[in-house]
């Protein structure tokens, strides 16, 4: 057994969410490369263009990288073989993030549903635990803006609907967003679960590597031949028409129940901002 006081946890978020909050992810700034490169439209190429520019910016002068800096999105995955010990664990990971937001001069957009006041420090943090095998704790660090998380759907599919049931919803959401979350966009989906599992599998999926797929062949499929529906549906970057809306298109799946196929899809802009570590 090893044991893990939760201030290391924070002291660690602390860190993440400081380098997450300026940066895109390498993978992304490849992407975004590769689209500029490929994208025919004049309009779009220019928007891209642009978008690389800021990213190269805010390195250099440490600044955000989008004035939208967030919900705290964290995803610990704690081996089993781990006791935790001292402050409650999301008190230690809301700790880390205040310090970071204050520290980063990051906009802080958390705020009551209802009275819509401002917690005034960005958390709480939106915080999913699994227990996982071994001695370690891998954390990731997602920054969530909300003018893509809002274009985000959920749909409970008639299991007869199938493949090209799944395929249709992920391009269909893409489409009602138009230019709105910021394209291109990287897409999450969650395939199978409950109603909620499927939606946190989305998120999940966003966690991925730009340029990875799935290694079920079947659900790589799906991410593909969604890729390039919404590559076909001329959105482009920011909106001005072009080849690619999408960056890439990333499933996640689980077993579900015979009468149903939920279906979510998680829309991320092209500020795709998120840092992993292991303790």
């Amino acid at each position: 057994m090893r044991k893990i006081n939760t201030s290391v946890i924070g002291q660690k978020i602390y860190r993440m969410a400081l380098k997450a909050g300026v940066n895109l992810t390498p993978a992304c700034k490849s992407a975004l490369r590769s689209a500029r490169e490929n994208e025919s439209g004049a309009a779009a190429k220019f928007a891209l263009d642009t978008l690389i520019k800021n990213s190269e910016i805010a390195i250099k002068e440490n600044m955000p990288v989008c004035q939208d800096t967030g919900m705290a999105v964290v995803l610990l995955e704690i081996g089993q073989d781990v006791f935790l010990e001292g402050e409650p664990l999301q008190s230690a990971v809301d700790s880390g993030v205040k310090a970071a937001y204050a520290d980063g001069y990051f906009r802080k957009s958390v705020c009551d549903p209802i009275t819509r006041k401002n917690t005034g420090d960005n958390t709480p943090a939106i915080l999913h635990t699994e227990i996982v095998e071994g001695d370690k704790i891998r954390i990731t660090f997602m920054p969530k803006g909300f003018g893509s998380e809002n274009m985000s759907k959920l749909y409970m599919l008639k299991p007869a609907q199938g493949v090209e049931g799944i395929i249709s919803a992920i391009t269909q959401t893409v489409k009602d967003a138009g230019s709105r979350p910021c394209p291109p966009v990287y897409v999450g989906v969650g395939i199978g679960g409950t109603f909620d599992y499927c939606a946190f599998l989305a998120k999940k999926a966003l966690t991925r590597d730009i340029g990875t797929f799935n290694p079920r062949g079947d659900i790589a499929d799906i991410e593909r031949e969604a890729l390039k529906r919404i590559n076909g549906l001329n959105v482009g970057c920011q909106g001005f028409h072009g080849d690619v809306t999408a960056l890439g298109v990333a499933c996640e799946y689980a077993p579900t129940h015979i009468a149903g196929l939920p279906v979510a899809v998680n829309i991320q802009c092209h500020c795709v901002r998120c840092v992993k570590e292991i303790i």
